[in-house]
């Protein structure tokens, strides 16, 4: 296992996850999970169930662990949906299962809620910043006339004209094609708030700062992009000639790419 690269000190820590043990039914998701997370731009990265998602769901109060604690700039995770509304923003893998409103316009409004704008203001503030991001004729579109790429688009601008301190992106390029991918990792570059993006989609996180390797629940690297998605990638590509040597019972005539 690769050693953590960064200071564990909570003095200077955005986001700390000390000891924290989640159960999902009879599985353990985590066990004695700590991070400390300060860096601007964080990259989550590992295969399907490692945890991932789970991490998000106990750092945005949705989920609350059986022992340790999550903080984030100083409040407990658990608490944040009441005590600070919306200091926390999650992008969700499906868009469904986030999208709340029939039409682009009610959605962003609805993002809008938790400073306080009474509705037809908080409808009018998001035509006009529809319109700044040139996209005002997706008003009064309803989500079933959208892409999933499209409705996946929409729940990025939730949460960017909501501006939550901290934005949880679960598989944001999943269903983009290549121009809304270009544009959200523009947007991600530039964004004030500290991100953190969970992909398969290596190259998107690949230049960040830090970047974690999650691993059946436990942290197996943790260091910069360019080095933890060289790992994981190289891990990758030895699991698939193991797994060519079984299926052939024999070498395989060259290593598999993954990239």
């Amino acid at each position: 296992m690769t050693p953590p690269l960064y200071s564990e000190s909570s003095e200077t820590s955005l986001l700390e996850i000390n000891a924290v043990t989640l159960l999902r039914g009879t599985c353990k998701v985590f066990e004695a999970l700590t991070l400390h997370l300060s860096e601007p731009r964080i990259g989550l990265i590992g295969d399907n169930g490692a945890g991932k998602s789970s991490l998000f769901r106990m750092i945005c109060g949705l989920d609350k662990p059986e022992s340790g604690t999550v903080r984030v700039r100083g409040f407990a995770a658990h608490d944040i949906n009441t005590k600070r509304p919306g200091m926390v923003g999650m992008m969700f893998q499906n868009p469904d299962d986030q999208i709340i409103f029939p039409t682009v316009e009610e959605e962003l409004a609805l993002s809008l809620s938790p400073s306080g704008l009474p509705r037809r203001q908080a409808i009018a503030k998001a035509r006009v910043f529809l319109d700044s991001r040139g996209l005002g004729p997706w008003a009064q579109r309803t989500m079933g006339s959208l892409s999933q790429g499209q409705r996946q688009h929409v729940c990025w601008l939730a949460l960017m004209i909501a501006s939550p301190e901290l934005l949880l992106l679960d598989e944001p390029f999943a269903s983009l094609d290549l121009p809304g991918q270009a544009l959200l990792g523009m947007d991600i570059a530039r964004a004030s708030q500290q991100v953190i993006v969970s992909t398969h989609l290596l190259r998107h996180v690949r230049d960040f700062e830090r970047v974690i390797w999650l691993d059946k629940g436990c942290v197996r690297a943790d260091g910069s992009g360019q080095t933890v998605c060289a790992a994981y990638e190289s891990d990758v590509a030895a699991r698939l000639a193991r797994q060519a040597l079984s299926f052939n019972d024999g070498p395989p005539h060259g290593a598999p790419s993954i990239h």
